[in-house]
């Protein structure tokens, strides 16, 4: 039997539980690109213990649950070098300009109804959507 779906549907359980907690815990929203970000350029110093916790369980859980799951599941992502990076660079620009990513705008955001998170997260899947189709289908390169 596909177990695959099963995997999706409780990770995004899970996502979705662990901002509920952000949220209860602390009264924040939880936001992966703002955590991270607040690290780099030292806005977050006050919260550092908090958002390196939050990196490391973002870091450790999938390494243990790939660790004791039955197989690995299957990506489809490229080999491709550049574009792995230049994709992780346009997404932190990306991110950065939205003021936040798809965790904070698309799963905090629209399940609390906010406008700027629908909006940003249908920018978000616009995005990918047409970045998908030319790097596939103009560009040929994943």
């Amino acid at each position: 039997m596909d177990a695959e779906w099963i995997r999706g549907l409780a990770g995004g359980i899970l996502i979705g539980l662990g901002g509920a907690v952000y949220l209860l815990g602390n009264g924040r929203i939880m936001g992966a690109s703002g955590i991270l970000g607040g690290l780099l350029d030292g806005s977050g110093r006050s919260t550092a213990v908090e958002r390196l916790a939050f990196l490391a369980g973002v870091f450790t859980v999938p390494l243990l649950i790939g660790t004791f799951a039955d197989g690995t599941p299957e990506t489809h992502i490229t080999s491709n070098a550049a574009v792995l990076i230049l994709a992780g660079l346009l997404v932190g620009v990306g991110t950065r300009a939205a003021n936040g990513c798809t965790s904070g705008h698309g799963v905090c955001g629209i399940s609390r109804l906010s406008l700027r998170g629908i909006a940003a997260t249908a920018a978000f899947m616009f995005a990918g959507i047409l970045t998908l189709a030319v790097m596939r289908r103009l560009l040929g390169v994943i």
